[in-house]
């Protein structure tokens, strides 16, 4: 795993998906229970998406921990406020309109949309 983790990280990731593809699990064997299949078959469609030296480079985070922890701090802690209440419809505006602060795109956003 951490072979992996760092080729992927130097962009290497064709080295990673051809030994997976090395290991892959019998035709005959679902899905479901084949992990090394169904991780090849994601990295192999999102190679534009593997530039991890990039996003290393520039400072960005390249796990899921930030992200999860965004969540709960941008969204949850709005949305779950006690007492309020939601309509669907209108949940998914909120939540672009606190990630918009967050990434400092509010200013420009009500510049760009004012009437």
């Amino acid at each position: 795993m951490e072979k992996q983790k760092a080729r992927l990280k130097e962009n290497k990731y064709e080295e990673v998906i051809d030994e997976l593809e090395d290991k892959l699990e019998e035709e005959g064997v679902s899905d479901e229970e084949a992990p090394v299949r169904r991780c090849w078959r994601y990295m192999s469609k999102r190679k534009d998406q593997l530039n991890y030296q990039g996003a290393i480079e520039a400072e960005l985070p390249i796990g899921s921990g930030e992200i999860e922890s965004a969540h709960r701090h941008l969204l949850q802690q709005r949305l779950k406020i006690p007492g309020a209440w939601w309509k669907r419809e209108t949940a998914a505006d909120m939540a672009q309109l606190r990630v918009m602060r967050a990434n400092h795109e509010w200013e420009a956003y009500w510049q760009e949309n004012a009437a």
